[in-house]
């Protein structure tokens, strides 16, 4: 079960406002029993403003009405007082501001030994533009003069997992003869990593 939303202020309230006893309280509140007690005592959380959960939607007046007339029950946390589960999106990711000069470097080397990937795919490992892509491999790039190609995994752009999911991706879409041709001049061209 989850617990009610700052719990500590959830059962200041219930224990100056309900008959709950200290067990239903920390029960709802994700809190242990001699906590409920040692605020109850003033020991506890004594200049803390209550935080009523009625009003904030954390539960009802019939649910905390129905658990005082029933030590035994336990008090439930509304469904509406749980937060949406959050979808991560596949979107762009954010590359820093320090590593975003080193994105040219990255699409200079994937261009020159990895000729098999397509622009769309050096565009989602990089997190780049197609019209930035195009402008390095047609040198028209603005910075052109200083673009040195340089490993991605080593700039921090790409994990190497992604880098060899990518590849593998693109040599199944290539005739047999192709891929034949791609790896004998990577064996010629092997570069150590750049970091």
């Amino acid at each position: 079960m989850t617990a009610p939303l700052m719990p500590k202020a959830t059962a200041v309230w219930l224990v100056e406002n309900t008959s709950l006893t200290f067990e239903q309280i920390a029960d709802f509140c994700g809190l242990h029993q001699l906590e409920i007690q040692a605020i109850a005592d003033g020991e506890v959380a004594n200049q803390m403003q209550g935080l009523d959960p009625v009003a904030n939607g954390q539960t009802t007046t019939e649910e905390i009405e129905r658990c005082q007339a029933d030590p035994e029950a336990r008090l439930k946390l509304s469904a509406q007082a749980m937060p949406p589960r959050v979808v991560k999106h596949k979107g762009p990711r954010y590359t820093p501001i320090a590593k975003r000069q080193d994105k040219p470097d990255a699409i200079a080397f994937l261009l020159k030994s990895h000729p098999e990937l397509s622009d769309a795919q050096i565009s989602k490992l990089i997190g780049t533009t197609k019209p930035t892509i195009a402008a390095v491999r047609d040198r028209t790039h603005w910075n052109s003069a200083n673009i040195k190609p340089r490993h991605p995994v080593g700039l921090g752009l790409c994990t190497l997992d992604e880098l060899e999911d990518a590849v593998r991706r693109a040599r199944a879409r290539m005739p047999a003869e192709e891929i034949e041709s791609v790896e004998a001049s990577e064996g010629d061209e092997a570069e150590p990593l750049e970091g």
